[in-house]
């Protein structure tokens, strides 16, 4: 790797607060805001407001879309499209 043209890449703890979900791992990400984690170290932490805590699809809450039913709506809405054939 050239020297000096990539970020830094170190320790940072990814927090969820919807879900309640801290981990630490390692990222070119930084932030001014730190927390003081179980090892009794301070990292920087950052916010998201995703994690595999609170995502549908890894909780099991996921919805299912019923697209047939948008189509169907929107039909009624605003008539089908008579062009192309």
């Amino acid at each position: 790797m050239k020297p000096g043209i990539h970020p830094a890449y170190g320790p940072v703890v990814f927090r969820d607060k919807s879900a309640d979900f801290a981990f630490l791992t390692r990222s070119t990400l930084t932030s001014e805001q730190t927390v003081e984690w179980e090892d009794g170290r301070t990292y920087p932490v950052v916010d998201v407001e995703i994690s595999s805590r609170s995502h549908p699809f890894h909780t099991g809450a996921a919805r299912v879309v019923d697209s047939a039913g948008r189509v169907e709506r929107f039909e009624r809405r605003y008539g089908r499209c008579g062009g192309g054939r």
